[in-house]
């Protein structure tokens, strides 16, 4: 069905190849899969009608903040509802699929992009299919992705760790659900816990299974405190208690640091901090560069848990700012790496402290003044040139060749995270 896909991509016109998409090699049309599908996860339409509210915020179409559009680029609008027919997501897995993952390989990607595939693994390829196509006709991360999860396990292929209980019941976080005519509703202790979301952004906390994120500062809080928005009302547009608490269905992030937390307490223990250990050895420099995170189990930046690429780069200078030497180590997977294996644990992680070896040699008849040590990120990996060529060429139109050079281009700038200078004199 692949082969089948690709050769629709580069050698028939695009109307063609929808129908290829259509009708796979086995014969089984879209509409019969997807139906099956959508016989238990149902499409988050059918919730507008009493859940409007939460339907907008995560559609992206209600009460949206400045931030939450624009600021700064485009991932800051990426929301849980654009989980499959983002750009940005299109053309990661694009590339990816160049490096030929294999069929589990590839389910493990969708698993938290459309949780559905844990229940229909034979789809996943198909599914991968219509994302590359640009035209997927599911549901990613919608309504019954969420509220089908009633627990969490750690298997062998973790994370992700969610269980799903695919049926006619529908999980959330209340003791008491109103009762209804269109599906029965039961309480999850899952919904009020940090696992939750660790489930996909595991990278985000040390201990995936945790119910809470420890730390004198916010000891007792969980993800959603602050990513759902909380507010009191109805969680239904019909009837219902209009007392409890509710959070909002848009899960605000952040893209750059701080505009979401005002506390400066946090925000020491949420961002990276730099130490220099360094000795003078004839005309080199050793040392190391120390990465700490604080007692808060968070990180920044973005909730990827994967792809995001850091860039610890230590650089001497002499008396009037002039760079003697430099070197820069990268930390991250290629992707021809990604979910071939354990995922590991990223460069930055909330509570851990990284320490990086470096030795500088110094032009003869130089001295170093300074030694300065910057850390930078990267939310994607850089392609090879190979690679990116080759995904190129699986697109239709110079349009969208376009656009995926930009998105690859805009992904890949690095960004300052923080840095430390010291004087050696």
């Amino acid at each position: 069905m692949i082969a089948v896909c690709l050769l629709s991509v580069i050698g028939i016109p695009s109307t063609n190849h929808k129908e290829a998409i259509a009708q796979g090699a086995d014969g089984q049309s879209q509409a019969d899969w997807v139906a099956e599908i959508e016989k238990l996860f149902i499409r988050s339409e059918a919730c507008k009608q009493c859940h409007e509210r939460h339907y907008e915020e995560w559609k992206g179409a209600r009460e949206q903040t400045p931030d939450l559009k624009t600021f700064g680029r485009v991932d800051a609008a990426l929301l849980h509802g654009t989980s499959l027919d983002s750009p940005v997501f299109r053309t990661v897995l694009g590339l990816w699929r160049q490096t030929n993952p294999t069929p589990d390989e590839q389910r493990r990607c969708l698993s938290c992009h459309v949780p559905s595939v844990i229940a229909f693994p034979q789809y996943a390829e198909k599914i991968a299919a219509h994302v590359i196509a640009g035209a997927p006709n599911i549901e990613g991360i919608g309504c019954a992705a969420c509220h089908l999860m009633n627990g969490m396990e750690k298997g062998s292929n973790s994370p992700p760790t969610f269980t799903l209980q695919p049926g006619n019941t529908f999980y959330g976080p209340y003791s008491n659900p109103e009762e209804n005519l269109v599906h029965p509703s039961a309480q999850s202790d899952h919904f009020r816990a940090a696992s939750f979301c660790a489930s996909c952004h595991f990278d985000k906390v040390k201990d995936v299974s945790q119910k809470n994120l420890p730390g004198e500062i916010l000891q007792g809080t969980i993800c959603q405190d602050c990513h759902m928005e909380p507010s009191t009302g109805s969680s239904t547009s019909r009837r219902g208690a209009m007392t409890r608490v509710i959070g909002r269905h848009w899960f605000r992030g952040v893209v750059i640091s701080g505009t979401m937390l005002k506390n400066r307490n946090l925000q020491a223990e949420w961002m990276p901090r730099i130490d220099i250990d360094v000795t003078k050895i004839g005309m080199a420099l050793e040392g190391v560069g120390i990465v700490k995170i604080g007692s808060l189990p968070h990180s920044f930046p973005d909730g990827d848990p994967v792809l995001k690429q850091f860039f610890l780069t230590v650089t001497a200078k002499d008396g009037a700012g002039k760079t003697l030497a430099e070197e820069t180590k990268q930390f991250g997977l290629s992707y021809d790496k990604i979910l071939r294996g354990p995922i590991p644990d990223p460069f930055i992680k909330g509570g851990n402290t990284r320490k990086v070896p470096f030795s500088l040699t110094l032009p003869s008849g130089t001295a170093a003044a300074s030694i300065e040590t910057v850390l930078t990120y990267s939310l994607l990996p850089t392609p090879e040139p190979s690679l990116q060529e080759r995904y190129l060429a699986t697109l239709e139109t110079d349009t969208e060749r376009d656009e995926a050079r930009k998105i690859i281009q805009e992904y890949t700038q690095r960004r300052l995270l923080t840095y430390r200078v010291k004087s050696l004199s």
